[in-house]
């Protein structure tokens, strides 16, 4: 199985961004995997970019967060495919045992509504 090994330790550093204090990494398949996602210090995020009217519902900071920072940093740094990031997201929610209802409705909403944020990350805007 897949493995988170490291935590995430951030600091808040304006509203809804936080940056990566500690670096962290995701194994990609199963651990120890030949692939490794390494999250540097310096990379900012703002966790799951849920729309304000669903936070009751998903909060951006919840469980999936790990994921969430993953997926930021594999759409930042243009990792492959966006269906590939994607899918890797998917398998890091899984990880973490976030319910199912709600890693679905994570899955899809950036697999259908994720391309404006796919088209829009730069490297140079996230750290």
């Amino acid at each position: 199985m897949s493995s988170f090994t490291t935590p995430f330790i951030g600091e808040l550093i304006g509203k809804n961004k936080w940056r990566v204090y500690v670096p962290f990494e995701y194994h990609v398949g199963t651990y120890p995997s030949k692939i490794v996602i390494y999250v540097p210090v310096g990379f900012v995020t703002d966790f799951a970019s849920i729309p304000r009217f669903l936070w009751p519902l998903i909060s951006p900071i919840d469980e999936h967060g790990k994921a969430a920072v993953v997926h930021d940093y594999l759409y930042t740094i243009r990792y492959d495919e966006k269906s590939v990031c994607d899918k890797i997201y998917l398998e890091a929610l899984i990880v973490l045992k976030v319910p199912k209802w709600k890693r679905l409705l994570l899955y899809y909403g950036v697999k259908y509504f994720g391309w404006y944020r796919w088209f829009k990350c730069r490297i140079q805007d996230y750290f």
